[in-house]
């Protein structure tokens, strides 16, 4: 998903490195309405896993290969705003220091992952938990969804943003088409790993998951007082 040098014109990448800068900016205001000081160390959590998982390839047939994109588990574990800043943060340290996705194109790359498989796979999440039945255990469920479908929905983007700016004569609708395919397989490894990503926060600290907080009991605390006899 990297896009490198080269691919898109300069306006085309001039262009997504406006958006990408709006972006991150409302993320910095939005962000600090969901950091709360328990869930602010599962972000930092979050950026180094998704670094970590991006490096691991696992092929998808015909020599491509694919890796952990990190947009919905990020959105769904510490909330939109702050994944998009924790992906942001993964793209520049891979673009500068690893050369993964291009540095003109850092602006292309943070509005596909960053915003698109955030924010997409946040909606597609809340999409499928406003069907689902309103329960904690299916948040793993509606995480699967988002996993998957928002991979080939970054990939589709690109595709539009190639149909605008591509510096070679691609057709739209063949370079969708095997952009979107390519990638709904990849989308299933990322389904797997979302799915099991967000099931093992909820199992352990349900309060940490950003996504299932609605289904947190609401349980004010108590306080018993007795009286004192001299």
């Amino acid at each position: 998903m990297h896009v490198p040098d080269g691919f898109l014109d300069a306006p085309t990448s001039v262009g997504t490195g406006v958006v990408a800068a709006a972006g991150v900016a409302l993320a910095l205001r939005g962000a600090r309405r969901e950091l709360s000081e328990a869930a602010a160390p599962l972000a930092g959590l979050v950026a180094v896993f998704v670094f970590a998982a991006q490096m691991l390839n696992f092929p998808v047939g015909a020599g491509t290969s694919g890796h952990l994109l990190g947009g919905a588990l990020a959105a769904i574990l510490v909330g939109p705003y702050t994944a998009t800043l924790a992906i942001t943060v993964v793209l520049l340290v891979q673009a500068l220091l690893f050369a993964d996705g291009g540095v003109t194109a850092l602006g292309t790359n943070i509005v596909l992952m960053a915003l698109v498989g955030v924010w997409g796979g946040w909606f597609i999440f809340r999409g499928v938990q406003a069907v689902l039945p309103k329960r904690r255990t299916m948040v793993p469920v509606a995480a699967a969804a988002a996993g998957l479908l928002s991979v080939p929905l970054a990939a589709l983007t690109f595709a539009g943003l190639y149909a605008i700016g591509g510096t070679a004569p691609i057709a739209f609708d063949k370079l969708a088409t095997a952009m979107v395919g390519w990638h709904l397989l990849i989308g299933i490894g990322e389904a797997i790993i979302t799915t099991l990503a967000v099931s093992s926060v909820l199992a352990a600290r349900p309060d940490l998951v950003f996504g299932a907080r609605r289904y947190q009991d609401d349980k004010q605390l108590e306080i018993r007082t007795s009286e004192v006899t001299a």
